[in-house]
């Protein structure tokens, strides 16, 4: 028997656990959802809570989330906890920056990549071959790469025309794509605000409207991991690192080998989001440009519960409160108040039908607060705005906690040899 098929021939899991979706169920979620907001846009009259431009700006800055959670896929799902995608990214933008300026935008794309992938290989050396706890080992690049990229940037931007020790000169664009005649269609029936028609009008309107080569790259990205390693005996052999690292050495698996390719290729997806930043969405590096993206990536990880689709769902949530601050400010968050609270109704009823009565009283007692809060108030305080996407990573957290089922190895100390 080979070793993929040994693998493969695990028992499976006890009955009880939780059921995958089917793909018709995972639609009707989206087309109730999709009605749900759409509910609350004509009630609250935030029109621009599903307009080409907010479901554009929404895609933009839910890449470098994304990639960043796609990085930390990788290497959860073989057993090392990537904390450092933050630090990943930061030194992303910075090597991005760097290459873009002097020979172009898909060099900065390059040089990013390994950036990233520089500091993945850092967090490998140190918790695979020296077993240094995960944890600390992501905290100490997530510094080390803040204290590198500044040190680096009084040599290579300082006295440069348009850079200076806290930024780069101004980075080349890269080509964007609009699909004519389509995108003025959608945008046209968009706006006018029909129900539920006009919400996908504008949320296709927003995929064919100044994409982003890199931002279809990047989506490409996902389903891409899924294949690999859900499809193929080297992401087999990979998950099998995540899940059982003595049990995968004990079938010929080099759990080395695969932890490192691992976690180097979650550094270059971070760097490729931490590139991004610097070249799609700001066009120029910046110190602190990542604003803790890397986190909120591997928050839109585990809300994904470890899987390639889940996670997207995450980082596109994430990526649409932030833009909902850019875009209407206050009267859109306003409006996200009254779709919080109807679906906290609707956890009520679904955790009254779980028989879970103390969660549907506090879930009961938080949506009466946010009805009222909405129905006393024409706006929420700029403070809030700015707060919102770190809020819903909180709340989006807390809500899918029960449900994660995380690598049975994630995090736990390997040494060679042990399954000799």
């Amino acid at each position: 028997m080979s070793t993929s098929k040994a693998i493969a021939a695990r028992p499976a899991p006890l009955k009880g656990g939780r059921r995958k979706l089917t793909l018709p169920v995972v639609l009707l979620i989206i087309a109730g959802g999709l009605a749900l907001v759409s509910l609350v846009r004509l009630i609250s009259g935030a029109d621009d809570i599903t307009s080409v431009g907010q479901v554009a700006g929404a895609l933009e800055l839910a890449v470098p989330i994304g990639l960043a959670g796609l990085g930390g896929l990788w290497a959860e799902r073989a057993g090392v906890v990537n904390i450092g995608l933050e630090g990943m990214m930061i030194l992303g933008t910075w090597f991005g920056a760097w290459a873009g300026f002097q020979w172009g935008p898909w060099m900065g794309v390059l040089f990013g990549i390994i950036g990233g992938c520089l500091g993945g290989l850092l967090h490998a050396i140190i918790t695979v071959t020296f077993g240094v706890n995960h944890i600390v080992s992501g905290v100490a690049i997530n510094i080390l790469a803040v204290g590198v990229t500044r040190y680096l940037s009084n040599f290579a931007f300082d006295g440069v025309q348009g850079g200076s020790s806290k930024q780069s000169p101004r980075i080349d664009p890269i080509d964007k794509i609009t699909i004519p005649g389509l995108s003025d269609w959608l945008r046209d029936i968009q706006q006018h605000h029909w129900f539920l028609v006009s919400d996908v009008a504008g949320i296709l309107g927003g995929l064919v409207t100044g994409l982003s080569l890199l931002t279809l790259l990047a989506l490409l990205l996902i389903p891409a991991t899924w294949w690999i390693l859900w499809r193929t005996p080297f992401g087999l052999r990979l998950r099998s690192c995540g899940e059982s690292p003595v049990a995968a050495e004990t079938l010929g698996v080099n759990v080395y080998k695969y932890k490192y390719i691992a976690v180097t290729v979650s550094g270059g997806l971070a760097g490729l989001g931490g590139a991004f930043l610097a070249i799609v969405a700001t066009g120029i590096y910046q110190e602190g440009q990542t604003g803790g993206r890397g986190y909120i990536g591997l928050a839109a990880m585990i809300f994904g519960n470890w899987m390639p689709g889940g996670m997207a769902l995450g980082a596109g949530l994430f990526g649409f409160t932030d833009s909902l601050k850019l875009r209407g400010g206050a009267e859109n968050v306003h409006a996200m108040l009254l779709l919080l609270a109807i679906l906290l109704v609707i956890a009520v009823f679904w955790q009254l039908y779980k028989k879970k009565y103390v969660a549907a009283v506090i879930s009961a007692a938080v949506s009466a607060l946010l009805f009222t809060w909405y129905l006393l108030t024409d706006q929420v305080p700029s403070q809030f705005v700015d707060a919102a996407p770190y809020v819903t990573t909180l709340l989006v957290l807390s809500l899918a906690a029960q449900r994660l089922r995380m690598p049975k190895a994630d995090g736990v100390p390997y040494r060679k040899g042990e399954g000799k």
